[in-house]
């Protein structure tokens, strides 16, 4: 074990592989931390990839993979995911979160705590979810996040995700406080989109963390900059493998 400011590090073996717990900061990409610690080991030439995208806008848990286990990717993707977020009701954007400005806003001043515990429950199991307009996902070689912000309609197609978890953990409206736990490719955005629908109204998320991924939590990641400051040190030392 090593120790770089009073944080305590394992050996690792970037070359050989390593499995990375990482805190993803708010307004960075996911690619972003993959660049930013990719960056870090130069002039060593290392593969780094991430297991499972989160949106610029959310913070948590990012699984990144060096080396070796780079070919692990798709089994940690695969794994269930657990998010902690804040929805606004009563408003909506293009985006169904705060990349854009709301563009519509309905009376809420009907809808009880009652009303919004029990419209959870549709949400639970397997169901047929549209992505964001405002997303990643590929339509003819191209991300529709450039297709929306040109102001192109695509047609959406839906995708099965599987959520078997969805808790209201706080309400102060029009704040609400959820947890989720789903499956690989849901959007939470889509989540609090539809939600927002199922009560006659309309909602988008302000926040969002990624808790956990398979058994993997967010409490024991490392911060981006904290990991990289001590690859440097590694490297200072000519230890870095």
């Amino acid at each position: 074990m090593s120790e770089n400011k009073g944080k305590v590090f394992p050996e690792f073996n970037f070359t050989d592989g390593e499995m990375l717990l990482i805190n993803k900061p708010y307004t960075w990409t996911s690619f972003d931390v993959v660049g930013k610690i990719r960056n870090s080991f130069k002039p060593l030439k290392l593969k780094v990839g991430h297991a499972g995208t989160l949106d610029p806008l959310a913070t948590g848990l990012l699984i990144i993979c060096t080396g070796k286990f780079t070919k692990k990717i798709d089994e940690f993707q695969a794994q269930e995911k657990e998010y902690t977020g804040t929805m606004i009701l009563g408003a909506g954007t293009p985006s169904y979160d705060m990349e854009t400005e709301v563009d519509e806003t309905f009376d809420i001043s009907h809808i009880d705590e009652e009303m919004i515990r029990a419209n959870t429950s549709q949400f639970i199991g397997d169901l047929d979810q549209y992505p964001p307009a405002h997303s990643a996902v590929k339509v003819d070689g191209e991300r529709l996040y450039m297709k929306a912000r040109r102001g192109e309609n695509v047609e959406l197609k839906t995708r099965k995700v599987s959520i078997s978890q969805f808790e209201i953990t706080r309400i102060e409206l029009p704040e609400i406080d959820f947890k989720v736990v789903c499956s690989k490719g849901t959007y939470i955005r889509s989540l609090v989109h539809d939600f927002g629908r199922s009560l006659q109204n309309v909602a988008y998320l302000s926040a969002l963390r990624r808790t956990k991924s398979g058994d993997y939590d967010v409490n024991n990641a490392f911060e981006v900059m904290e990991l990289v400051n001590h690859i440097r040190h590694l490297k200072e030392q000519g230890t870095l493998k």
